[in-house]
């Protein structure tokens, strides 16, 4: 069965077709498609599909209304339409995109991540309450002082409307930490509208941020509502704000003094009451200083400053996230991999991670799909990960040749000490529980206590298990 959000393709020329379905499954898309619109309907009844694109000549042969027909079977499917002169009747232009032929393939896949975001933002999310560990948000947990003191920093932040400006490195988690204060301001009920400025070309991104009316340019063959107007009386999230060009930051700066914008081709300005949270991960004060960035607009967007730390940085949350990460896979993938060994927990922990949560996420992905079952020791670990191992001997405990700048997981490191210490003493008794407790100088319960919870085995044990 296709996956929840899958493509469908409704295309007649095969090689437009193609084109089409290779570009996305690049981009990571599941992908279905279909050479006739006969069939169109049954196949959004059978199979769980999130978007349309299609060639609208095909669709007006066999259904002329067929928005108003697709969504009585799912309200948030979108259709991305595309003609010589794109056109189609519609009560719920949010739901509908245009394209003209020939297809741009850079504007193709901004319309469905538009897309994908106005299906994000139409479903509820799930928000766990703060605990311990704090939790502000499913997927943005920690125990660390640095975390603590984030998050309750965004639970202040939360109950103004002050703008504020999210720094820190690719996949520390800035969108998450904007979600969380959005979900905890008195604006959760309306609409949370994410805009990657990185991602959406040049000559579109004015357009997706004000909306343009219809005909206003190429390609303009109806009013659209930019995510201004989306975010109205909401939230707007303006991701990676570092790279937007400077005509369009005298635009953003002239809304956020005025509280008004003008859609593309308009003369009309029009009101709007919307929350700004930016984020890059550059840094915006060396822009400024570099001027590529505008100095005004930097100090209105950075009301209130957040930097998310990196994960080197808060080391101690490793485990924590390890776990969450693994629990969420394992059902996912349908899997059974019991836990990450303490050895490979402290090769982990003693990992820079300059790709962050995103890059551990990945990684935790990749392991439970490539083991299935079990537990995660450092044979499964790739070569990359390994070549950071803290190393741990006895019976004197050395970190290498001198204390590694970056700083190491001290639980992880007395485990895996004690472990080896356990591991060395079955080998001396070749493995006699009670003479190795002897040597522990452990009560032999102690030390069978000790293996089942570490999962250690000796010998033909560790063959058996």
């Amino acid at each position: 069965m296709d996956t929840p959000g899958t493509i469908f393709i409704v295309e007649d020329d095969r090689k437009t077709r193609d084109l089409i379905s290779a570009f996305l499954k690049y981009q990571g898309y599941n992908i279905a498609h279909a050479t006739q619109a006969s069939n169109i309907f049954d196949t959004l009844h059978e199979k769980h599909i999130g978007i349309v694109i299609a060639d609208l000549k095909l669709l007006a042969d066999i259904a002329p209304d067929f928005i108003e027909e697709a969504k009585k079977i799912n309200p948030l499917l979108v259709l991305i339409g595309y003609s010589n002169n794109a056109h189609i009747n519609s009560a719920n232009e949010d739901n509908v995109f245009f394209l003209s032929k020939p297809l741009n393939l850079d504007e193709l896949e901004s319309l469905v991540m538009r897309a994908r975001e106005f299906q994000t933002m139409k479903t509820p999310h799930a928000w766990a309450a703060p605990r311990a560990p704090r939790a502000l948000c499913s997927s943005i947990i920690g125990k660390s002082s640095r975390m603590a003191a984030l998050f309750e920093l965004i639970e202040k932040i939360a109950a103004s409307n002050a703008t504020v400006l999210i720094q820190g490195e690719s996949g520390t988690g800035k969108e998450l930490a904007a979600r969380a204060i959005h979900q905890l301001s008195s604006r959760s009920d309306k609409n949370f509208v994410p805009i990657n400025c990185a991602a959406i070309p040049e000559d579109l991104i004015e357009s997706e941020l004000f909306g343009h009316i219809k005909g206003s340019f190429t390609g303009a063959y109806a009013n659209r509502a930019g995510r201004f107007e989306m975010a109205d009386k909401g939230t707007l999230f303006l991701d990676e704000i570092g790279d937007m060009k400077a005509n369009l930051q005298v635009k953003l700066l002239r809304v956020l003094q005025s509280k008004e914008f003008e859609p593309v081709g308009s003369t009309k300005s029009q009101k709007v009451d919307v929350r700004i949270i930016a984020a890059s991960n550059k840094k915006l004060e060396e822009l400024v200083e570099s001027q590529d960035f505008r100095e005004d607009l930097f100090y209105r967007l950075s009301v209130i400053p957040i930097t998310i730390p990196p994960l080197r940085e808060r080391r101690e949350d490793i485990p924590l996230l390890i776990d969450f990460f693994l629990d969420r896979f394992n059902g996912e993938k349908r899997h059974e991999v019991t836990g990450f060994s303490s050895e490979t927990l402290g090769i982990l922990c003693a990992y820079d991670w300059p790709g962050n949560v995103r890059e551990l996420e990945n990684l935790v992905e990749r392991l439970v799909i490539l083991k299935d079952s079990g537990l995660i020791t450092p044979d499964d670990l790739p070569e990359k990960y390994l070549s950071r191992t803290v190393q741990v001997q006895a019976p004197a405990v050395t970190v290498g040749n001198e204390f590694p700048e970056s700083g190491i997981c001290l639980n992880s490191v007395l485990d895996e000490f004690e472990n080896r210490l356990i591991l060395q003493a079955l080998e001396r008794t070749r493995g006699n529980k009670k003479e190795a407790a002897m040597l522990l100088n452990l009560k032999r319960t102690t030390l069978i206590e000790k293996l089942k919870k570490k999962n250690l085995a000796y010998g033909k044990e560790s063959e058996t298990q």
